[in-house]
């Protein structure tokens, strides 16, 4: 037989692996410590911090899907980044960062940048002359690090011309893939160097495990990846990772689900008068829907829209939701709705907020897989809403978005 499709390695990880007792699915070790078989005879595992089976299904599973050679599971997305940081930059290093990367993101390495253990600069990765300027100057970035879609307004960034760029200058290229997990897009496939993920969103699936990985290119970087985050403490948790690990299996029919439940939602918000801009990459009007379109399997189930009426839409708009929920986070079975200026993205200075074009009338959804009709009524409902409490004069129906 030829080589499985990705869909079925993902549904399969782990599968039929126990053959001590012919567990079908793979067992959770929840044991911290292991016996040596004998003086200086150490098994394979000795201490869980150091190296865990059930850890190590969920890393072999996301390296397959990725296309890696590892993936180092970390006990949060943010543990991920961390990870990653501390391994690619020393003090006086540069990472270069979207200028509308996720608001955690930005606080790290804001903060770190505080206190000495890097530097970091912002730029428009859909600017080539703008990321030619950075790589070009005098002091050239050791690490490029990018979103794609970004979070919260799903631009998209070439990741092949980025990467080719970046290595040209002699950069690492870091991307977060967390938006559209390995069912849809492998960065490693055009280019980038390691991936990112918070497994808390879509990998995961059901909003009731945190975690996180980065998946290596290369054994040596993988390598390096599982020793620093022996040293660092910054390793997932067995049951966490056997719950992920659960979640993965039906990551691929999710997200089919969410997909399409996201063009249902889009198909009430594009024409509606309180919208003043939709943002998706599967609408032929965006910037960045060509690209998407070629290193994309899918446009994914994020979306986000700008209210004309600012923060009284909004207020109006979630006040009286049914089928969406207002919390932060994305990628669970549920759809949520978040607005990034005081939820996400709140840790952002509003200078930042604004070159990132991050407003008070801005709402994300993460489109679940509830009935499409239900999620078309509510969304309906919610923009009648937030249109009656819009001052600004509402302009006709059928305005482009993008």
């Amino acid at each position: 037989m030829t080589e499985t499709t990705r869909l079925t390695r993902g549904v399969r990880a782990g599968i039929d692996t126990d053959p001590g007792q012919g567990a079908i699915v793979p067992p959770l070790y929840l044991s911290t410590t292991y016996s040596f078989t004998g003086f200086d005879e150490p098994r394979r595992y000795d201490y869980s911090r150091c190296g865990n089976p059930t850890r190590d299904v969920l890393g072999e599973a996301l390296a397959t899907l990725e296309g890696g050679h590892g993936a180092t599971v970390t006990p949060t997305g943010l543990a991920a980044i961390t990870l990653t940081t501390s391994l690619l930059l020393a003090p006086g290093d540069t990472v270069l960062i979207p200028h509308d990367c996720y608001g955690g993101t930005w606080r790290l390495f804001d903060t770190l940048a505080a206190r000495g253990h890097l530097r970091y600069r912002t730029v428009d990765l859909g600017d080539a002359a703008a990321l030619a300027a950075e790589l070009d100057g005098p002091e050239p970035p050791t690490v490029v690090w990018v979103e794609t879609p970004s979070n919260p307004l799903l631009r998209i960034t070439d990741l092949a011309a980025v990467s080719t760029a970046a290595h040209a200058a002699g950069a690492t290229v870091v991307v977060d893939n967390t938006f559209l997990s390995p069912a849809l897009q492998r960065p490693l496939e055009h280019g980038a160097d390691l991936v990112v993920h918070s497994t808390t969103k879509f990998i995961n699936g059901h909003s009731d495990v945190v975690g996180g990985a980065v998946i290596a290119r290369t054994p040596e970087q993988h390598e390096q990846l599982q020793d620093l985050a022996n040293v660092l403490g910054l390793v997932g948790s067995p049951f966490d990772a056997y719950l992920t690990l659960r979640g993965l299996r039906t990551l691929h029919t999710r997200l089919r689900a969410h997909e399409e439940n996201a063009d249902a939602v889009l198909a009430e918000v594009l024409d509606h008068p309180a919208v003043a801009a939709v943002h998706h990459p599967s609408l032929p009007t965006h910037p960045g829907h060509e690209v998407a379109a070629r290193q994309q399997d899918g446009f994914g189930s994020m979306l986000s829209l700008d209210l004309l009426g600012g923060e009284a839409a909004v207020r109006a708009f979630v006040d009286g939701l049914v089928c969406f929920s207002l919390a932060e986070s994305l990628g669970g079975t549920e759809s949520l709705v978040a607005h990034p200026a005081t939820m996400t993205h709140a840790s952002m200075t509003p200078e930042a907020r604004a070159v990132a074009g991050i407003g008070d009338g801005l709402l994300r959804l993460s489109v679940g897989i509830e009935h499409p009709d239900d999620l078309r009524a509510d969304v309906r409902a919610a923009l009648d809403r937030a249109a009656a409490a819009t001052t600004t004069p509402l302009p006709l129906p059928g305005r482009a978005a993008g």
